[in-house]
Protein backbone atom coordinates (compact mmCIF):
# COMPACT_ATOMS: atom_id res chain seq x y z
CA UNK A 1 0.00 0.00 0.00
CA UNK A 2 1.26 3.57 -0.61
CA UNK A 3 2.80 5.38 2.32
CA UNK A 4 0.89 8.66 1.84
CA UNK A 5 -2.90 8.73 2.28
CA UNK A 6 -5.56 11.36 1.85
CA UNK A 7 -7.31 12.46 5.02
CA UNK A 8 -10.34 10.24 5.59
CA UNK A 9 -13.77 11.44 4.55
CA UNK A 10 -16.20 9.92 7.01
CA UNK A 11 -19.63 9.95 5.45
CA UNK A 12 -22.78 9.60 7.56
CA UNK A 13 -24.76 6.40 7.25
CA UNK A 14 -27.50 8.17 5.28
CA UNK A 15 -25.08 8.81 2.41
CA UNK A 16 -24.79 5.04 1.92
CA UNK A 17 -27.45 5.39 -0.80
CA UNK A 18 -26.07 8.57 -2.40
CA UNK A 19 -22.49 7.87 -3.40
CA UNK A 20 -21.64 8.75 -6.98
CA UNK A 21 -18.60 7.46 -8.84
CA UNK A 22 -16.43 8.64 -11.66
CA UNK A 23 -16.77 8.47 -15.43
CA UNK A 24 -18.13 5.28 -16.97
CA UNK A 25 -15.76 5.45 -19.95
CA UNK A 26 -14.29 2.29 -21.42
CA UNK A 27 -10.89 3.20 -20.02
CA UNK A 28 -12.31 3.68 -16.52
CA UNK A 29 -13.94 0.28 -16.75
CA UNK A 30 -10.70 -1.33 -17.89
CA UNK A 31 -8.79 0.24 -15.01
CA UNK A 32 -11.49 -0.79 -12.54
CA UNK A 33 -11.28 -4.44 -13.57
CA UNK A 34 -7.48 -4.43 -13.72
CA UNK A 35 -7.03 -2.88 -10.27
CA UNK A 36 -9.64 -5.14 -8.67
CA UNK A 37 -7.96 -8.22 -10.09
CA UNK A 38 -4.48 -7.05 -9.10
CA UNK A 39 -5.53 -6.17 -5.56
CA UNK A 40 -7.33 -9.46 -5.01
CA UNK A 41 -4.49 -11.51 -6.49
CA UNK A 42 -1.87 -9.73 -4.39
CA UNK A 43 -3.77 -10.20 -1.16
CA UNK A 44 -4.69 -13.84 -1.81
CA UNK A 45 -1.14 -14.73 -2.82
CA UNK A 46 0.21 -13.38 0.47
CA UNK A 47 -0.09 -16.43 2.71
CA UNK A 48 0.98 -14.42 5.75
CA UNK A 49 -2.30 -12.50 5.64
CA UNK A 50 -0.50 -9.18 6.11
CA UNK A 51 -1.72 -7.71 2.83
CA UNK A 52 -5.34 -8.51 3.66
CA UNK A 53 -4.96 -7.00 7.11
CA UNK A 54 -3.50 -3.80 5.68
CA UNK A 55 -6.27 -3.50 3.09
CA UNK A 56 -9.02 -3.90 5.67
CA UNK A 57 -7.36 -1.46 8.07
CA UNK A 58 -6.78 1.07 5.30
CA UNK A 59 -10.42 1.22 4.18
CA UNK A 60 -11.62 1.28 7.78
CA UNK A 61 -9.40 4.23 8.70
CA UNK A 62 -9.30 6.24 5.48
CA UNK A 63 -12.64 5.56 3.79
CA UNK A 64 -13.09 4.45 0.20
CA UNK A 65 -12.83 7.68 -1.78
CA UNK A 66 -9.88 6.55 -3.90
CA UNK A 67 -11.19 3.14 -4.88
CA UNK A 68 -14.66 4.64 -5.35
CA UNK A 69 -13.27 6.56 -8.29
CA UNK A 70 -12.25 3.27 -9.87
CA UNK A 71 -14.94 0.80 -8.86
CA UNK A 72 -18.16 2.73 -8.22
CA UNK A 73 -19.35 2.66 -11.83
CA UNK A 74 -18.30 -0.92 -12.61
CA UNK A 75 -20.93 -3.41 -13.68
CA UNK A 76 -22.76 -4.63 -10.59
CA UNK A 77 -22.03 -8.32 -11.11
CA UNK A 78 -18.30 -8.06 -11.72
CA UNK A 79 -15.17 -8.30 -9.60
CA UNK A 80 -14.80 -4.53 -9.05
CA UNK A 81 -18.56 -4.20 -8.60
CA UNK A 82 -18.57 -6.87 -5.90
CA UNK A 83 -15.59 -5.36 -4.08
CA UNK A 84 -17.23 -1.92 -4.24
CA UNK A 85 -20.38 -3.27 -2.58
CA UNK A 86 -18.38 -5.03 0.11
CA UNK A 87 -16.52 -1.85 0.94
CA UNK A 88 -19.77 0.11 1.06
CA UNK A 89 -21.06 -2.37 3.63
CA UNK A 90 -17.88 -1.98 5.65
CA UNK A 91 -18.14 1.81 5.51
CA UNK A 92 -21.80 1.83 6.58
CA UNK A 93 -21.15 -0.46 9.55
CA UNK A 94 -17.97 1.26 10.71
CA UNK A 95 -19.57 4.70 10.37
CA UNK A 96 -22.78 3.89 12.22
CA UNK A 97 -22.51 0.53 13.99
CA UNK A 98 -25.40 1.34 16.34
CA UNK A 99 -27.91 1.66 13.50
CA UNK A 100 -26.47 -1.39 11.77
CA UNK A 101 -26.84 -3.43 14.96
CA UNK A 102 -30.41 -2.22 15.46
CA UNK A 103 -31.44 -3.13 11.92
CA UNK A 104 -29.58 -6.43 11.99
CA UNK A 105 -31.21 -7.59 15.23
CA UNK A 106 -34.68 -6.54 14.07
CA UNK A 107 -34.13 -8.35 10.79
CA UNK A 108 -32.81 -11.46 12.51
CA UNK A 109 -35.96 -11.69 14.62
CA UNK A 110 -38.34 -11.04 11.73
CA UNK A 111 -36.69 -12.96 8.89
CA UNK A 112 -37.83 -16.56 8.40
CA UNK A 113 -34.70 -17.83 6.69
CA UNK A 114 -31.19 -19.07 7.42
CA UNK A 115 -29.58 -15.80 6.35
CA UNK A 116 -28.61 -14.77 9.88
CA UNK A 117 -26.88 -18.13 10.34
CA UNK A 118 -25.06 -17.76 7.00
CA UNK A 119 -23.93 -14.22 7.83
CA UNK A 120 -22.50 -15.52 11.10
CA UNK A 121 -23.09 -12.71 13.58
CA UNK A 122 -23.50 -13.48 17.30
CA UNK A 123 -27.03 -13.53 18.72
CA UNK A 124 -27.77 -10.81 19.59
CA UNK A 125 -25.03 -8.84 17.86
CA UNK A 126 -23.63 -5.71 19.48
CA UNK A 127 -22.38 -2.79 17.35
CA UNK A 128 -18.80 -3.86 18.05
CA UNK A 129 -19.56 -7.42 17.01
CA UNK A 130 -21.05 -6.28 13.71
CA UNK A 131 -17.91 -4.26 13.01
CA UNK A 132 -15.88 -7.39 13.69
CA UNK A 133 -18.22 -9.43 11.48
CA UNK A 134 -17.83 -7.26 8.39
CA UNK A 135 -14.05 -7.25 8.85
CA UNK A 136 -14.11 -11.03 9.15
CA UNK A 137 -16.12 -11.28 5.93
CA UNK A 138 -13.58 -9.06 4.17
CA UNK A 139 -10.75 -11.24 5.43
CA UNK A 140 -12.56 -14.14 3.80
CA UNK A 141 -12.53 -12.23 0.51
CA UNK A 142 -8.76 -11.88 0.61
CA UNK A 143 -7.75 -15.09 2.36
CA UNK A 144 -10.54 -17.67 2.32
CA UNK A 145 -13.24 -18.88 -0.06
CA UNK A 146 -14.21 -15.79 -2.03
CA UNK A 147 -17.63 -17.15 -2.99
CA UNK A 148 -18.44 -17.96 0.63
CA UNK A 149 -17.44 -14.42 1.66
CA UNK A 150 -19.75 -12.97 -1.01
CA UNK A 151 -22.59 -15.24 0.11
CA UNK A 152 -22.11 -14.20 3.74
CA UNK A 153 -22.21 -10.55 2.72
CA UNK A 154 -25.37 -11.16 0.69
CA UNK A 155 -26.99 -12.90 3.66
CA UNK A 156 -26.00 -9.99 5.89
CA UNK A 157 -27.68 -7.62 3.45
CA UNK A 158 -30.88 -9.66 3.47
CA UNK A 159 -31.04 -9.57 7.27
CA UNK A 160 -30.56 -5.81 7.18
CA UNK A 161 -33.23 -5.47 4.49
CA UNK A 162 -35.71 -7.19 6.77
CA UNK A 163 -34.71 -5.00 9.70
CA UNK A 164 -34.86 -1.76 7.71
CA UNK A 165 -38.24 -2.65 6.20
CA UNK A 166 -39.87 -3.50 9.53
CA UNK A 167 -38.33 -0.49 11.25
CA UNK A 168 -39.58 1.74 8.44
CA UNK A 169 -43.08 0.41 9.08
CA UNK A 170 -42.70 1.38 12.75
CA UNK A 171 -41.77 4.96 11.82
CA UNK A 172 -44.34 5.43 9.04
CA UNK A 173 -47.01 7.11 11.16
CA UNK A 174 -44.78 9.28 13.37
CA UNK A 175 -41.58 9.95 11.37
CA UNK A 176 -42.36 9.53 7.65
CA UNK A 177 -39.04 11.02 6.53
CA UNK A 178 -37.12 8.48 8.58
CA UNK A 179 -39.38 5.74 7.25
CA UNK A 180 -38.61 6.81 3.68
CA UNK A 181 -34.87 6.77 4.38
CA UNK A 182 -35.05 3.26 5.80
CA UNK A 183 -37.14 2.04 2.87
CA UNK A 184 -34.59 3.43 0.43
CA UNK A 185 -31.82 1.71 2.39
CA UNK A 186 -33.72 -1.57 2.29
CA UNK A 187 -34.15 -1.33 -1.48
CA UNK A 188 -30.46 -0.65 -2.02
CA UNK A 189 -29.40 -3.49 0.26
CA UNK A 190 -31.82 -5.83 -1.52
CA UNK A 191 -30.13 -4.99 -4.80
CA UNK A 192 -26.71 -5.53 -3.25
CA UNK A 193 -27.75 -8.90 -1.86
CA UNK A 194 -28.83 -10.04 -5.33
CA UNK A 195 -25.65 -8.66 -6.93
CA UNK A 196 -23.36 -10.35 -4.40
CA UNK A 197 -25.18 -13.68 -4.70
CA UNK A 198 -24.87 -13.54 -8.48
CA UNK A 199 -21.18 -12.65 -8.19
CA UNK A 200 -20.61 -15.63 -5.88
CA UNK A 201 -22.23 -17.95 -8.42
CA UNK A 202 -20.05 -16.57 -11.21
CA UNK A 203 -16.89 -16.89 -9.11
CA UNK A 204 -17.60 -20.58 -8.54
CA UNK A 205 -17.59 -21.23 -12.29
CA UNK A 206 -14.65 -18.96 -13.02
CA UNK A 207 -16.76 -16.27 -14.66
CA UNK A 208 -16.31 -13.29 -12.34
CA UNK A 209 -13.94 -10.74 -13.90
Amino acid sequence: MPEQFHRPVRRPSASFDKLVGASDSAEAQRVAHATASALLTRARDDESGKSAKRLIAFTSEHGIDDIAELWATATAVSLPGALWRLYLLQLAIHTDPQTSALLYERGRVELASADAVVAGAPVPASPEELVALIDTILRGVFQGDFAVALERAAAFCRVQVSGATHTADDYEATEPVRATELTARARRLHTYANDLSAAAALWRVGGLT
